[in-house]
């Protein structure tokens, strides 16, 4: 695999009901002809409903290319999650939840992420207990992405989320929901290990694109934002990714790296070579 990249298609909130049979097969088609592999970023299903999820599978069955996914805050609406995540699992896609996987060389971790608000306005865990709950689950969320990572022994790792480790591409949504968007939480383990690329959805207003911190690229793939954006185009992105060889071991943090070794390059291999993006058409 040297040398080689893989595209990859991502799109996050299909949102799929009950009457949408059929309305995907479109969309579906134009990613299987632009791309060896399909990353969806949560929200799934509207209502979080397993009829939803058996409508979403049915479509699905059109793909020849592989399918990952994350379950988004839709999909468990209903509290029927767990029958959703079998119903699509039966189907053949791949659904993480703080766990990865291996397509084409590419690695992919994927967690569903949760809110807390971003940067020194995000919520700390202090007061009600309620409260300390909620900061706690972003917290619980951060550590399994970081345990995913560190299980991946690829060179270069995609991290799927559904809610935004950074605020820049939820600008745009109003202000008031900006803590129900995302954590900053997430971001930290995004930036100690070597992420090419980080995926999420859920902020339907927001920007397209962002950076980490420590220079990690951020897309948000949500379908209406990229249907709003690209009026005249499918609305999903493609992605080219350097399909790098497997590592021995599990992946150490980036910053336990040995001095000696070449700067890392967000979106890049060692050689140099970029990992480049194109909206399909």
């Amino acid at each position: 695999m040297a040398g080689a990249t893989v595209r990859i298609a991502a799109v996050g909130d299909l949102h799929c009901t009950r009457t949408s049979q059929g309305a995907f097969q479109p969309l579906f088609a134009r990613v299987a002809e632009s791309a060896e592999l399909l990353l969806v970023a949560g929200d799934l299903t509207d209502y979080g409903l397993p009829d939803e999820a058996r409508v979403l599978a049915r479509e699905f069955a059109s793909l020849r290319i592989p399918v990952v996914g994350i379950l988004g805050n839709h999909d468990f609406e209903s509290g029927k999650e767990q029958e959703v995540r079998q119903i699509l699992t039966d189907a053949g896609v791949v659904l993480l939840d703080g766990d990865a996987t291996e397509m084409h060389g590419i690695g992919i971790a994927g967690i569903k992420g949760f809110g807390g608000g971003f940067g020194q306005r995000a919520l700390g865990p202090w007061g009600e207990g309620i409260i300390k709950q909620f900061v706690r689950e972003a917290v619980d969320e951060a550590l399994k992405l970081e345990a995913a990572l560190a299980r991946l022994r690829t060179t270069h790792m995609v991290a799927l989320l559904h809610y935004s480790p950074v605020q820049a591409t939820v600008d745009g949504e109003p202000l008031e929901i900006y803590p129900f968007l995302g954590s900053s939480r997430l971001e930290e383990p995004i930036n100690r290990y070597p992420v090419s690329l980080v995926l999420h959805g859920h902020a339907h207003r927001g920007q397209l694109e962002a950076r980490t911190k420590s220079g990690v690229r951020v897309c948000n793939v949500s379908m209406p934002l990229l249907s709003r954006t690209f009026p005249d185009r499918p609305p999903f992105r493609v992605f080219e990714v350097p399909a790098g060889e497997r590592q021995s071991g599990e992946t150490p943090p980036a910053h336990s790296v040995p001095a000696a070794a070449p700067a890392r390059e967000p979106v890049s291999i060692s050689r140099g070579r970029r990992a480049g993006d194109a909206v399909s058409s």
